[in-house]
């Protein structure tokens, strides 16, 4: 996936960079799964209840960590490199279209031998908690979805021009002003480790482009795990008002859904603190 050798150092400086900044104390676990290394940075109390957190497409495990900075307060954290991302896991890429990533999660939840663990992700990381739900729910309590992928697609020709035309100008170019163009129209606030972060990818990585599904009406009544859905009113990825309306009709165990107003694909850290309390105040509920 990565380009070169050295482009994958540039990655993984800001990898390490980004988790040092965090300042908290965390272990690396590295587990050997049938689909490839899968590196987890741990943290928090290991006598509190378990939860997975999973980041987007070209993330990484310190910006999920970033992303929920207070959640070691009640849990204790497994934030995943996904594979095939700008990360320290390995560079096999799995099909959306099956249930390997389904299978692959679960494989973490047996190697770490956990239970009734909780999840939650952001964008991508969405897609892959639900298609653990539908290979294998028994050991998940409830999961939290953020913007996700899989429920419902934007319209793609405003994703070609605001999106894909931009980015594929800064891999011609070089030139930042078409990353941040990128980015204004999918971050809600300005992000200065992002813009640093993918002028990396963009040129130094070999990212999908390889069209997002939706998941079938019928698995989604399948599944019974509570699920907590936080949708983006302007996401032009994922538009939340479509996605709230799909997910009401398709999944039963849905709990909580909310809207975030003036929030675009990415969520900006205030919304991101709204999510984090009531992934606690919920979570705590669950497991008095």
């Amino acid at each position: 996936m990565f380009k070169s050798t050295k482009g994958k150092n540039e990655i993984l400086r800001l990898y390490d960079k980004k988790l040092a900044s965090l300042n908290i104390d965390y272990e690396y676990l590295t587990l050997e799964t049938d689909f490839g290394k899968t590196n987890i940075i741990a943290t928090g109390d290991p006598a509190n209840p378990p939860i997975i957190i999973v980041h987007g497409s070209n993330g990484c495990a310190p910006i999920a960590l970033e992303t929920y900075a207070n959640l070691h307060k009640k849990f204790i954290i497994f934030a995943v490199d996904v594979l095939a991302q700008p990360n320290k896991s390995a560079e096999n890429r799995l099909s959306m279209k099956d249930d390997s990533y389904g299978k692959w999660m679960n494989e973490i939840i047996d190697e770490l031998k956990i239970d009734s663990v909780t999840m939650a992700g952001f964008s991508f990381g969405g897609l892959i908690i639900l298609k653990t739900l539908e290979h294998d729910e028994a050991k998940i309590r409830e999961v939290y979805l953020s913007a996700p992928a899989y429920i419902v697609n934007g319209n793609p020709f405003k994703a070609l021009f605001k999106v894909f035309i931009p980015m594929k100008r800064y891999m011609k170019t070089k030139k930042v002003k078409y990353v941040e163009r990128f980015l204004s129209h999918l971050f809600t606030d300005r992000d200065e480790f992002a813009i640093k972060l993918l002028s990396k990818v963009f040129l130094e990585f070999d990212m999908d482009f390889s069209p997002v599904p939706v998941i079938d009406a019928n698995k989604a009544g399948k599944i019974t795990t509570p699920i907590h859905l936080f949708a983006a009113q302007d996401d032009i990825l994922f538009p939340g008002k479509k996605m709230i309306k799909r997910a009401v009709k398709i999944f039963p165990s849905l709990k909580t859904s909310s809207l975030l107003e003036h929030s675009k694909h990415v969520q900006n850290k205030e919304q991101n603190e709204q999510i984090e309390r009531e992934i606690m105040r919920l979570g705590a509920q669950d497991t008095t």
